[in-house]
């Protein structure tokens, strides 16, 4: 076989097998983020919580508000020390954060504990985006961020019913123990991260993700300035705050929503949110391969990244509202799932784009239109709280969540980048 073929070969697997542990870190963490959804209630009672709707809202809300604060600096971070080192460590600090956050005691301890995994978690995608860009060409790239977003909606989808069974499964634990049950759950959901780093580290070598070099990052420094003047960045923004906010429902109060308003058990919303979640997961993979099929075909980036966009989030919203008008569960839940696939089929083209017009300062872009993605995620949770607490229906949230996917497709609709935002070029594979 001819040296350059293998050559070739090799970078081809060294790809996938990033892509994969990315994956695979996407799910993590959204199942450790997604911990204190199902159990919300127990949680409550447990802390003498005044008031759940309330006080849970704020907890929820104050993982997105930290998380959110910090992806510029955790982006900055990663541009400096390279994705593989900068993840190895937001993944150890992030899973000691949810072991720790068992040991609280009461709502102020929780909230400073679920906030600083939050912190931990921030840098996340931003190395991901990093690493995706540099390994990726663009013609591959929306199938390389579907398919880490697949990863994300998979731990999201998996994280209800699996928190739920694991729960049942520790019941006989924390009676023998006398601890309850939910300390114990965050106490075994610390360990797969610790475990993915040891695998991170000794796959993926330096030389396929090096780390950030100095001189390179010198020649392209960050203009701040330019971030606040940029309105195809500020669309961005937009479209990632308006989207994280609407898809945030499915991580938070979906569980709680299905259970007071189509009164199942805590183990029947585990099982109908992973129903939905999985909709999120077939988008997602369906979504990226679509676009860069699309992009091939038409060589038309803004009808393969931003057309299918605002059709999805359109949809979605159509959908969302029209699951409410049925009666029938299992139909509901077939239209939320319809949504929710629309959402992430269109959704994959936020990561798309961010990487195209990052260049070269691409973990610096995306973690300012994740901060934005965030603050709006961390805004739904209380604001949904806010609302059922003053009106007592908590049907107002899937029309809170159907209103700000609409607006979604709008901010995609004007979103047209020309190039990078620095006028620079991507490091390429």
């Amino acid at each position: 076989m001819p040296k350059d073929l293998t050559d070739q070969m090799v970078v081809h697997q060294g790809r996938y097998r990033v892509l994969v542990l990315l994956c695979t870190s996407a799910a993590i963490a959204y199942i450790q983020r997604a911990a204190l959804s199902v159990p919300a209630s127990e949680i409550a009672s447990d802390l003498e919580f005044a008031d759940l709707a309330r006080d849970m809202g704020w907890i929820q809300s104050a993982w997105y508000f930290s998380y959110g604060l910090m992806q510029i600096p955790s982006g900055w971070l990663a541009d400096r020390l390279g994705s593989r080192r900068a993840l190895s460590i937001f993944s150890v600090v992030w899973s000691l954060a949810t072991l720790l956050t068992a040991f609280v005691t009461d709502f102020v301890s929780l909230l400073v504990m679920w906030s600083l995994m939050g912190a931990a978690q921030a840098g996340a995608f931003p190395c991901a985006a990093k690493a995706l860009g540099r390994i990726f060409p663009e013609t591959e790239r929306a199938r390389a961020t579907g398919l880490l977003a697949s990863g994300m909606t998979l731990g999201g989808a998996i994280a209800p019913v699996m928190t739920a069974m694991v729960l049942e499964s520790l019941m006989a634990w924390a009676d023998a123990w006398g601890i309850e049950r939910w300390r114990l759950l965050l106490g075994a959901y610390a360990v797969p991260g610790i475990l993915w780093t040891v695998v991170f580290l000794g796959l993926v070598s330096v030389r396929t993700l090096p780390a950030g070099s100095r001189a390179s990052v010198a020649s392209v420094p960050v203009d701040w300035s330019r971030l606040l003047r940029s309105w195809p960045l500020a669309l961005l923004c937009a479209q990632q705050f308006f989207r994280a906010a609407g898809m945030v429902f499915f991580m938070t109060w979906f569980p709680t929503f299905l259970q007071k308003t189509r009164e199942v058990t805590l183990l029947g919303s585990g099982v109908l949110t992973t129903v939905a979640g999985i909709g999120g997961v077939v988008g997602s993979l369906t979504g990226g391969f679509f676009s860069d099929w699309l992009l091939l075909k038409t060589g038309n980036k803004r009808l393969s990244r931003q057309g299918i966009a605002v059709v999805g989030m359109g949809l979605c919203s159509l959908l969302i509202v029209a699951s409410y008008f049925v009666s029938d569960i299992q139909q509901s839940i077939a239209l939320i799932t319809l949504g929710a696939f629309c959402a992430t089929f269109g959704g994959v083209s936020g990561y798309t784009v961010a990487i195209s017009f990052g260049g070269r300062q691409v973990a610096t872009v995306f973690s300012t239109m994740n901060m934005f993605g965030n603050l709006g995620a961390a805004l739904f949770p209380l604001t949904a709280g806010w609302l059922v607490a003053q009106t007592g229906n908590w049907n107002l949230i899937l029309f809170l969540f159907a209103s700000v996917m609409a607006i979604d497709a709008l901010c995609w609709a004007f979103l047209n980048p020309q190039g990078t935002l620095f006028g620079d070029e991507h490091e390429g594979p």
